[in-house]
């Protein structure tokens, strides 16, 4: 069977989401419990809200160049479950509205594209203007997005792309378009675009998310590589909007597997080692990590966790965004969230302040306009890839030094968000304190709490309890004394996706020496398989038919749940513990296209993948 009873599974979301603790107020004393929550609101949230947080329209010049012909009303009514017609003409709705959506456009460039196809008399005279418009008349989307791509990579454009004569109206239209779709309490549609920071080709990019209406807003325009190109310069563009507006903004980075070891350094981009106020800035601005997206998974890699064994999935380790470098192994360790983490904690222990202390979340960076995550709705990266019987095998990225191919791309993946209701602020507010998760595309529910004194019979009250008796994802534990912390952990299984494989705890810690250690455990799962020699859990096995792309979800568990004690606990050292759930295989979107088209695909191409989630973390830090 494809999929465990609907019905089923419908009541035990409703048990979870009408929880007797939804009014409930956090009400610990954090210098007693040895706990230290981040800013939290009135009541304690119940309920998981589902989004993107990098989305393109035609407004950006690489998607448009790329042949994305549909703008911000089709992506707005897509997310919010309407049936809309993709550039390529098919007609396509998402099976589940999202709750909110980040149309997050490159702020250089803005509406670039547009401005070649409608001939505007700005757009005319660049000198890029006459190969462009004639890539565009030939109808050769991929060569003129390339040829953009790769000429605002290397710094090669002839023209200014943060001009505020061009810009102004471009952002006016995103301010006032939010606005409109901005439904609170049903549809959130946040202000926001992207950074897109590259230094030689290696990717820095932040995704911009103001908690504010259009009001403040659109009162300065968006920060720009032209501006800088040092997150610094960003962080103090930021500052600027929230003195002058009263307003709050927050950034998120992304792909720092195409940073080639830039995105975690341990230096700034002018070369000077950290200090104390770049670090605070840092952990300020950056609450969030986008640790899954199309362009590869971002949490961990079998080169730095060679005991991990569900460390490669979908790894993109080739080079930086244009490919100008390929990849050496010693540019890992400062591209992957869990070595980022673990960085983190040694600026902790040696100076007092952790500047890699981010959450996790998931979001496509779809250059289509359609926020899919869906392996069996995937329209890929941009629009000359959207479904079709070869796009599997077209280069996706094609330079000198090596190719990337679309079928390595990912249908991947969401944001979700602990919240308290469905606004801008709400959901904000929730980023900003950390408690988020992200996934691959399965919109499983994850909670997870830690503390000092959670016991078994805590599951019954999960909600309550973890609140009352602790913190959660995206908190902080000190104060330890004699205890080792305790964890609850609860998973309940996307009900039109893989039942779930296994719950597992990721552990990072510093070394009073300041070496970095990490160790994942295995700690519920499903079925009677026994811990092997090793220490490790057993694979659950593989149901997916290759002929008609179904799976059996009696391999797996519909929900999964349990209270753990790190065995290991040292309390003078900093740590992190962050929740990664597995579900069963499931088939990608490659063996979709294949049934669906009649495709060849070559025996490289994976045809089934384990859908993931991953927490954000909770700190414990020695008192």
């Amino acid at each position: 069977m494809k999929k465990l009873s609907f019905l089923l599974l419908f009541f035990v979301f409703m048990a979870c989401k009408n929880d007797k603790a939804t009014s409930t107020k956090s009400v610990f004393n954090e210098s007693d419990l040895g706990t230290e929550a981040a800013p939290s609101s009135e009541t304690n949230p119940t309920q998981v809200f589902w989004g993107d947080t990098h989305l393109h329209t035609d407004l950006s010049m690489d998607a448009g160049a790329f042949g994305n012909r549909i703008g911000m009303d089709e992506a707005y009514r897509f997310a919010r479950g309407e049936e809309v017609v993709s550039s390529t003409g098919l007609k396509t709705k998402l099976d589940r509205p999202l709750d909110f959506l980040v149309i997050a456009d490159h702020s250089d460039g803005m509406g670039l594209f547009p401005a070649i196809v409608n001939k505007e008399e700005w757009a005319v005279k660049l000198d890029e203007y006459p190969r462009w418009r004639k890539f565009y008349d030939e109808g050769k989307n991929s060569e003129m997005a390339l040829d953009i791509i790769f000429n605002f990579s290397q710094g090669n454009f002839s023209f200014k792309t943060n001009d505020p004569n061009i810009m102004k109206p471009v952002w006016e239209d995103i301010v006032a378009k939010a606005e409109e779709y901005n439904e609170p309490g049903k549809f959130t549609a946040f202000i926001g675009y992207e950074w897109t920071s590259l230094i030689k080709g290696n990717n820095l990019h932040r995704n911009v998310i103001y908690r504010d209406n259009g009001d403040k807003a659109i009162t300065q325009l968006p920060y720009t590589n032209e501006d800088s190109s040092d997150p610094e310069k960003l962080w103090e563009n930021l500052a600027s909007y929230e003195e002058r507006t009263g307003g709050k903004v927050l950034a998120i980075p992304h792909n720092g597997n195409l940073s080639n070891g830039m995105m975690f350094m341990e230096e700034t981009i002018s070369g000077k080692e950290f200090d104390e106020a770049y670090l605070k800035k840092r952990a300020k601005w950056e609450p969030l990590y986008e640790v899954t997206q199309i362009k590869g998974d971002g949490e961990a890699h079998p080169f730095l966790s060679p005991n991990d064994e569900f460390a490669d999935y979908e790894n993109w380790d080739f080079g930086n965004l244009d490919l100008s470098t390929l990849k050496s192994d010693d540019m890992l360790e400062h591209e992957y969230a869990r070595s980022a983490l673990k960085i983190g904690l040694k600026y902790k222990a040696s100076m007092g302040t952790n500047p890699y202390k981010f959450g996790m979340i998931g979001s496509t960076d779809s250059h289509t306009s359609l926020a899919t995550a869906d392996d069996d709705n995937f329209f890929g990266k941009a629009s000359n890839v959207e479904p079709s019987k070869e796009r599997w095998d077209h280069p996706f990225v094609k330079a000198e030094k090596a190719t990337i191919y679309t079928w390595q791309t990912v249908a991947s993946g969401y944001a979700a968000v602990w919240a308290q209701e469905n606004t801008r602020a709400s959901i904000w507010d929730a980023m900003a304190r950390k408690e988020t998760y992200g996934t691959t595309g399965s919109r499983m529910q994850i909670r997870f709490f830690g503390g000092w004194d959670y016991e078994d019979n805590d599951l019954a009250n999960l909600v309550e309890a973890g609140y009352e008796k602790g913190v959660p994802m995206g908190g902080d534990l000190n104060n330890a004394g004699s205890k080792s912390p305790t964890f609850m952990v609860h998973t309940l299984m996307d009900p039109i996706s893989g039942s779930l494989d296994r719950i597992q705890i990721v552990k990072g810690w510093s070394n009073t020496d300041g070496t970095l250690e990490e160790k994942v455990y295995d700690v519920v799962w499903s079925g009677d398989r026994k811990v092997d020699a090793n220490g490790k859990v057993p694979s659950i096995g593989n149901s997916v038919n290759l002929e008609d792309a179904t799976w059996d979800n009696s391999i797996g568990a519909t929900e999964l749940k349990a209270v753990w004690v790190d065995p290991d606990f040292d309390p003078a050292l900093e740590a992190f513990y962050y929740v990664r759930v597995l579900e069963i295989p499931t088939p990608r979107w490659t063996l979709y296209d294949k049934l669906r088209y009649g495709a060849e695909l070559s025996k490289e191409v994976p045809l089934t993948q384990t859908e993931r989630g991953y927490t954000s973390p909770i700190w414990y830090s020695p008192k």
